[in-house]
């Protein structure tokens, strides 16, 4: 499988889309350059199992349902990238804690 890699355009990319986090494995590269970006735009980069999907997570359910509650609530009005992001950083404070 061929691997996919980020360079900083890409990070410049992902951080104008709103993008709080990058998930990396074995066959996503990111450059120096990426890694910098990242870096100062606080873009957090995990090391994941690739083999484990996101779904099976208990707190992707949490995200699911409450994406779904703000969405039959608020309708397709809302910057999907954007309620992603936002749902995500709540829920992943909430589990730290």
């Amino acid at each position: 499988m061929p691997k996919q890699f980020f360079t900083e355009r890409d990070i410049d990319d992902l951080y104008a889309r709103g993008v709080t986090s990058i998930e990396t494995h074995d066959g996503i590269v990111l450059t120096d350059l990426a890694r910098e970006r990242c870096f100062r735009y606080g873009i957090a980069v995990r090391r994941v199992d690739p083999t484990q999907h996101k779904a099976d997570l208990p707190q992707e359910e949490v995200v699911h349902r409450v994406k779904a509650a703000i969405l039959a609530r608020m309708g397709d009005s809302l910057d999907a990238v954007l309620l992603d992001a936002v749902v995500r950083r709540v829920v992943a404070a909430m589990w730290r804690a």
